[in-house]
């Protein structure tokens, strides 16, 4: 992980874009007085929102078979379709 304030970040833009996309590097840019931004790959924010919603998914199947177990559902009889 990379971090750099906001003037750094200005003139060495196309340097930290560089790392984020070739190095897989994550850059946390620093503001004075103001809350912290990162600078990630496209490549690496689409894997991470692809866990994130693997581990709701998980998440949701885990709930779903604890309410099973626990007597819920219902029982429907599967029908033949043409």
């Amino acid at each position: 992980m990379l971090a750099a304030n906001y003037s750094t970040m200005r003139t060495k833009f196309k340097e930290y874009c560089d790392a984020a996309v070739n190095n897989d590097e994550v850059v946390v840019i620093t503001r004075k007085n103001e809350e912290n931004v990162v600078l990630l790959s496209l490549d690496s924010y689409n894997r991470l929102m692809k866990s994130l919603r693997n581990a709701e998914y998980v998440a949701k199947l885990d709930r779903a078979f604890k309410q099973l177990e626990a007597g819920g559902g219902q029982e429907h009889e599967l029908t033949e379709t043409e």
